[in-house]
């Protein structure tokens, strides 16, 4: 199993087996910017006022959108929550580590693996460079020891382990404490986004004369559907995996719940960005603010009235356009012009770009992704691209405006340009062009698995 890298921070190998790019890395300032980046658990396209709610409000996200790029087109690479957060940290398709990353990593049959070691992640490559590397909220890229952050190139880790906990109790799913302090469970008193958000205010105080990079990922809006005021619903050695979602008194309507977890999130990025104003950091930091997925709509018979996409077809657990084009946000200023862009963007371009940004000493770094940074600092458009999905049987491929989407009982092709919500199939009309986006398709699918037979689990 695996291929030994040595020495493994100054390169990310990968075989040639479908096209990636690679980029050399050019010097920067002797100072390199700090990294900030936020990323919000399902929040859906439609659920920021930036990206046209009229029920929440979210004023300090909006006004990162205002003063920063705004993405129209941007993409989780995966449509659940531990496929993008493995494609997002290491730039690579999540594909290339194995099947059970086409899905969230459960804590019954994968309690005791995670993100590869072998892998090589975005903190890893900027200790390197000198930043102090921090997370705090949710990982879900593996359960216990040795798979938490402090494995994988983080400095700090406060959060939970799993992919969901009471936003009050920090006891996971399966009834186990979950809140952890680097490799130690710790529990905390506290709700989940005002704990996390405390976290990253000291840290950016603590760290703020040398480069850091804090990675926070927000539990928030995943269930359990708790705002602030909610009651607890956990409590430790019992079972949720059938009573997951909290205390719901009105199913049909779950939104005042999520209404009050999304403007809780959005006062947490207020108040980081508020300490980088404190410390005059502003103009030395790159903040990003995104999701891992869409948002639920609906759940089970249940559950409704949840979240929102906006005009996209779909939900969480999908390959249309509602389960994976998400809210995107880069905020610079100084640097990063406020503008609105319908680039089509992806995951794993977050690594080659802010590895970049920070001026590695690296000879090469090979990924999956782009260089984002003539966009943000030029605007110039990106070199012409396919991109890929894979989601257990879903699966879908992107060419431009055209997104051929295939479940294995029938396949669909969609022109994105004239129509967002996915709603007129032209597979019908355009059979060459299906052909091509399906061999496509079968020849990334086959690198990628190849690549994952190196990993045994």
């Amino acid at each position: 199993m695996g291929i030994s890298i040595a020495p493994r921070s100054l390169l990310i190998w990968l075989p040639a087996l479908c096209a990636m790019s690679t980029f050399r890395v050019q010097p920067c300032p002797a100072k390199p910017p700090n990294i900030v980046l936020i990323v919000a658990d399902d929040l859906g396209y439609g659920d920021v006022g930036c990206y046209g709610s009229t029920v929440h409000a979210t004023p300090h996200i909006d006004a990162l959108a205002a003063g920063g790029m705004r993405f129209r087109d941007f993409h989780s690479a995966g449509p659940m929550c531990s496929p993008t957060r493995a494609a997002m940290l290491t730039g690579q398709y999540q594909q290339r580590f194995g099947r059970m990353f086409d899905s969230a990593l459960s804590g019954i049959t994968h309690r005791q693996q995670g993100l590869p070691h072998e892998s090589v992640t975005l903190a890893e490559l900027l200790k390197e460079r000198g930043y102090a590397t921090a997370c705090f909220g949710k990982w879900h890229l593996g359960y216990v020891p040795p798979y938490l952050p402090t494995n994988h190139g983080f400095d700090l880790f406060r959060g939970l382990g799993s992919g969901d906990g009471d936003f009050h109790s920090h006891i996971d799913r399966s009834g186990n404490e979950d809140w952890w302090h680097d490799d130690r469970l710790e529990m905390a008193e506290g709700y989940t986004t005002d704990l996390i958000t405390r976290y990253s205010v000291e840290f950016i105080e603590a760290h703020r004369e040398q480069p850091f990079f804090l990675y926070l990922p927000h539990l928030a809006i995943h269930f359990p559907w708790q705002g602030p005021d909610d009651p607890p619903h956990r409590k430790k050695g019992r079972s949720y995996h059938d009573d997951k979602w909290g205390v719901i008194p009105h199913p049909e309507n779950v939104a005042p719940h999520v209404k009050a977890m999304v403007e809780s999130l959005d006062r947490s990025v207020g108040k980081v960005v508020a300490a980088l104003k404190k410390w005059k950091l502003e103009r030395d930091t790159l903040v990003i603010f995104t999701s891992d997925n869409g948002g639920y709509l609906t759940y089970g018979t249940t559950f409704r009235n949840i979240s929102s996409n906006g005009p996209l077809r779909g939900q969480k657990t999908q390959l249309y356009e509602g389960g994976h084009r998400v809210p995107a946000i880069f905020w610079w200023p100084g640097r990063i012009r406020p503008s609105v862009t319908n680039e089509t963007v992806h995951s794993v371009d977050l690594l080659p770009t802010l590895v970049k940004i920070a001026g590695m000493a690296s000879d090469q770094i090979t990924t999956d992704g782009v260089d984002l940074a003539p966009l943000l600092f030029r605007n110039e458009s990106l070199p012409e691209r396919k991109l890929f999905w894979r989601a257990d049987d879903e699966w879908a491929v992107r060419s431009g405006p055209w997104k051929l989407y295939g479940d294995g009982q029938r396949t669909e092709l969609y022109n994105l340009a004239s129509d967002l919500s996915e709603r007129k199939n032209l597979a019908g009309e355009k059979p060459e062009l299906v052909k091509a986006l399906t061999v496509a398709w079968t020849e990334w699918e086959v690198g990628v698995n190849r690549s994952a037979e190196r990993f045994s689990y």
